[in-house]
């Protein structure tokens, strides 16, 4: 437990000290649920000797079981996203696990998503048993046994608030049940990222999938409910951008010399953002979860950081491009619409490309110019659906991106950039256009 003194002075009135997990065997806190899955399920019978351990992880899990399984003999295969740093990836395979990279912008039900792929490879693989770190209880009741006591103890009960960040749920509801029980004024603050669906479901207890947004912060946020998210547990969710946890990742090192991951980056600019909840004489722990090594070539690259915008820039930025326009709706198109209604508002509007949709969440984009190609090749493409010619989505960038960050995005593979302004709740979309007519 380490106080920090820099970041919180002269901003938060409270005591913030950092619970920090990254000396377990696998530098992350994930090791902790990790084994008591193992052991619970060995108890159980549902993994027995010589099997298969299965799971769709973001990287810190998988850690914590592969090195497990090294230990107990199992062998493992693990499912994870194309946004997670490829250091995670490359961690897991040199403890011998199978990594499969599968796409991030995607449904849970997706047969391509990792939660989907993970299920599929339990049900075709003999002698196996995935771990389900999402809905198996044994990953709260390890925080409830184990980090909620020594956070207690090492704080000697001198406890007001709990800062986590929020992704299977487990870590803030395992401890945070473990401390309301000894004191039950004890506040916990779940952290959620933007393109994540908690905070909203927390408040309306509306789930509503117009709230998921491709998002690059990582370990936190979902846009699915997880079973050991206990809503009733967390007394606020506090959403926080991918440029302001991804800047904060950097000041962690820099100001408090501590070496952690993106997570941890969220949390304290939540807590930042907090910060008129918290009052002198209290005490805050917030729990970095994870090592920095893990984001080299991600938060802690000047150039990977440059490129998402993410660096303080003098000069214009993607607000000063829309500030003009006026707030209509982002104009989107169905996937099962036929192809020729895209032809159509193209034609109409002048655009040049139209963002996808299923259900509200942006999938994919449709171009001019590859809808040129597919209907000169085929025109009776005219009459089939969208998706079966849309190309990837477009990028996301925040509104505050800087104007050459956002031209350094556009590229022949993404014409446009759509900027998202998350306190406005409004969407735009930016093109070449717009960036030689801001410079000209």
């Amino acid at each position: 437990m380490v106080r920090l003194n820099r970041i919180p002075k002269g901003v938060v009135a409270a005591d913030v000290y950092a619970k920090i997990e990254t000396t377990n065997p696998g530098n992350s806190i994930k090791d902790r649920m990790a084994l008591k899955m193992i052991e619970d399920a060995e108890k159980s019978g549902k993994l027995k000797p010589g099997g298969t351990i299965i799971e769709g992880t973001s990287g810190n899990t998988g850690m914590g079981l592969a090195i497990a399984a090294v230990v107990k003999g199992y062998k493992c295969v693990f499912t994870t996203t194309d946004k997670q740093s490829k250091e995670k990836v490359d961690a897991l395979r040199a403890f011998g696990a199978e990594v499969i990279v599968c796409p991030t912008d995607v449904d849970p039900e997706d047969p391509r998503s990792y939660y989907s792929v993970s299920s599929r490879l339990e049900r075709e693989t003999p002698n196996s048993w995935k771990a389900n770190q999402y809905d198996n209880p044994s990953n709260a009741q390890a925080h409830y046994e184990q980090t909620g006591p020594e956070i207690w103890e090492q704080m000697d009960g001198k406890i007001d608030h709990l800062v986590v960040g929020v992704g299977t749920g487990g870590t803030i509801c395992g401890v945070a049940k473990y401390l309301k029980e000894r004191k039950p004024s004890v506040k916990a603050w779940g952290i959620d990222t933007y393109g994540s669906v908690f905070k909203k479901y927390k408040e309306t207890g509306i789930f509503d999938k117009n709230e998921i947004y491709p998002y690059i912060t990582e370990g936190i946020g979902e846009d699915f409910l997880p079973q050991n998210v206990d809503f009733s547990l967390i007394d606020h969710f506090e959403k926080v951008t991918d440029r302001d946890a991804a800047i904060m990742t950097g000041r962690i090192a820099r100001e408090e010399g501590i070496f952690a991951g993106n997570s941890a980056g969220s949390a304290m600019a939540g807590l930042i953002q907090l910060a008129d909840r918290f009052k002198a004489g209290e005490t805050v722990v917030v729990i970095f979860h994870d090592h920095g090594t893990r984001y080299l070539g991600k938060m802690y690259n000047p150039d990977w950081m440059r490129e998402k915008g993410f660096v303080d820039r003098k000069g214009l930025t993607a607000r000063d491009l829309v500030a003009n326009r006026e707030k209509a709706p982002l104009v989107t198109i169905d996937r099962s619409a036929t192809v020729e209604l895209a032809a159509h508002i193209l034609t109409e509007n002048a655009y040049s490309q139209i963002p996808v949709t299923a259900d509200g969440r942006l999938v994919g984009t449709v171009a001019e110019g590859y809808l040129y190609s597919e209907i000169v090749k085929n025109p009776d493409v005219l009459h089939g659906p969208v998706e079966a010619i849309m190309q990837p989505a477009l990028p996301f960038a925040d509104i505050s991106t800087s104007v050459d960050a956002l031209a350094a995005m556009l590229t022949p593979e993404s014409p446009a950039v759509l900027v998202r302004d998350f306190k406005l709740d409004a969407t735009y979309i930016i093109t070449r256009w717009d960036i030689i007519r801001a410079l000209s």
